[in-house]
């Protein structure tokens, strides 16, 4: 499992690359060679999934396997697949996000990159900020989160 934690403030150039901050490269060259997959996130709108190849190499099988005869699944397919962008840090340790990509995530200049253990999120810094100031609304907790103790 991959270690990505914390949030890192970046900034995109106009041509859409963007530099992954030193520690997290270092974390990618180390599990994955800095070859890593960019694709939509279905949960979150205006969010992009950022994963190693290797733990996307796993999720793949996963999602393809899936019933695709609701349309649930294949909507998940159809944002996780078929957004799926297959990349390699360069010797700047930049990446290019694709133009479909930035504007399903309204991405422009200012991102915050968001670990989650074993991805990476990606997100507009004025989209995050929202995000974190925005009440959950959520009544409805899984058991497994009433059984933790923060």
């Amino acid at each position: 499992m991959s270690n990505f934690f914390g949030s890192h403030a970046i900034n995109m150039d106009a041509k859409g690359r963007m530099a992954i901050p030193t520690k997290v490269r270092e974390t990618l060259s180390q599990i994955c060679g800095g070859r890593i997959v960019v694709t939509a996130n279905a949960d979150e709108e205006h969010c992009l999934l950022i994963y190693p190849e290797t733990e996307w190499n796993v999720l793949r099988p996963k999602i393809e396997a899936l019933p695709n005869m609701h349309k649930s699944v294949r909507r998940l397919q159809r944002l996780l697949l078929g957004n799926a962008a297959e990349m390699e840090l360069d010797s700047a340790g930049r990446i290019l996000i694709p133009p479909t990509l930035r504007r399903y995530a309204d991405l422009e200049k200012k991102l915050m990159l968001i670990g989650q253990g074993n991805k990476l999120e990606l997100w507009s810094e004025e989209r995050w900020i929202a995000w974190l100031d925005e009440s959950s609304g959520d009544d409805d907790m899984p058991p497994e989160m009433q059984a933790l103790s923060l």
